[in-house]
Formats: C-alpha cells, structure tokens, sequence
C-alpha cells in the first residue's frame, strides 16, 4: 500500500493510530508500576486526549494522523528505553499540545490559518510545559522526587520545549499541506462528509 494511501485511509488510520495509542497505554503502565508516577500519569494524559474525539462522536475512526500519535509512541518508548529524560519530556509535551491544536481544528467549530495553528501549537506547549513544571514541583515536595534542580534548568526547560514545539507544529503542517491526512485536515467540524 503506498504512503498517500495509508495517510488518507481513515479506517487505517484509525487503525494504526489506536495501536501507537495502546503503546502509550502500556508506558504508562509501565511507568506505573515502576513507580514512575508522574510520567504515568503524563501518558494517560496524552491517552485521554487522543481519546477524546472517538468517544465525544462514537465513531472510532476519529482520530488524529497516525504519524503525530507515532511521535507520541516515540516519546514512550524512548523512555522506557532510557534516552536523556529531558529530550523526552520536551517531545511528550511539544506532542501533546499539538494533539490538542489538531484536534480543536479538526473536530470543533474551530478554523485556524496554518501560521496560527503553528503559533497557536507553541502557546499551547509552553503552557503545558508550565503545567509539567507544576506538577513536578509539586512531586518533588509531596512524593520525595527530585524533578526540579535549579532555576537556571527550569528556564531553559521552558526555551527547549518552545523550540521542540515550533519545529514539530512546522513539520506537521508541512506535513498536513503535503498529505492531507484522513481525520486530520478535511473531516467537516459538523459531522458533514468533506469536500
């Protein structure tokens, strides 16, 4: 099957994408039981809001772009693989927020010019990114982790994530205008079929 296919085929794409949404499942299971409670957490976050579109319309096929839930996947598996928690983190986050900005374009009333959806994507991952901070500062003080180092790191944290961001809203819109993904770019906000 070629690529154009595969990325336009909704029930493809649903299919592969509830597959990389069940690899975030078990990390975040595995994170769990690990004791990893925060980052746990962090992936079952990332589960619901990808999950979120199927159950609001019951129709299973509702999904983002199976390459944007990839890069989630890769977030997952490169921490349980080990790689600079950081990185990871920046990743994960970056990732999330564009979950967030695809899916408020796609399946609400929403119409967002591709520079703004890219602009909207960064805002959207320094707030989360300030949420993780949050969270971990709150972790540090009330599970005994030790997430948040110096002020310096916690500032460039928020720099890092904003570039991670930038370059991952540019390259799925890239992608987006290339492809025309199924579920991500032409499903009608209204339930109407697309043009």
């Amino acid at each position: 099957m070629a690529l154009e296919n595969l990325v336009r085929d909704e029930r493809m794409n649903a299919a592969i994408g509830w597959l990389l949404t069940g690899i975030v499942v078990l990390g975040a299971i595995e994170s769990v039981l690990t004791g990893v409670l925060l980052w746990g957490g962090f992936e079952l976050v990332i589960v619901a809001t990808v999950s979120v579109p199927a159950l609001i319309t019951g129709d299973w096929t509702a999904m983002v772009s199976w390459p944007l839930l990839a890069v989630a996947a890769f977030s997952v598996v490169a921490s349980v693989a080990e790689f600079p928690s950081e990185t990871v983190v920046y990743l994960a986050v970056a990732t999330l927020a564009l979950i967030v900005v695809v899916e408020l374009e796609t399946f609400a009333s929403v119409e967002l010019s591709r520079r703004f959806a890219v602009g909207f994507a960064m805002l959207t991952t320094m707030a989360l990114q300030a949420l993780w901070t949050v969270a971990q500062f709150y972790s540090d003080r009330w599970l005994g982790t030790a997430y948040l180092h110096s002020q310096t790191e916690l500032q460039w944290d928020f720099v890092s994530v904003t570039v991670v961001g930038l370059v991952l809203g540019v390259l799925f819109q890239w992608y987006a205008g290339r492809f025309e993904p199924a579920g991500a770019v032409a499903r009608a906000a209204n339930g109407a079929d697309p043009p």
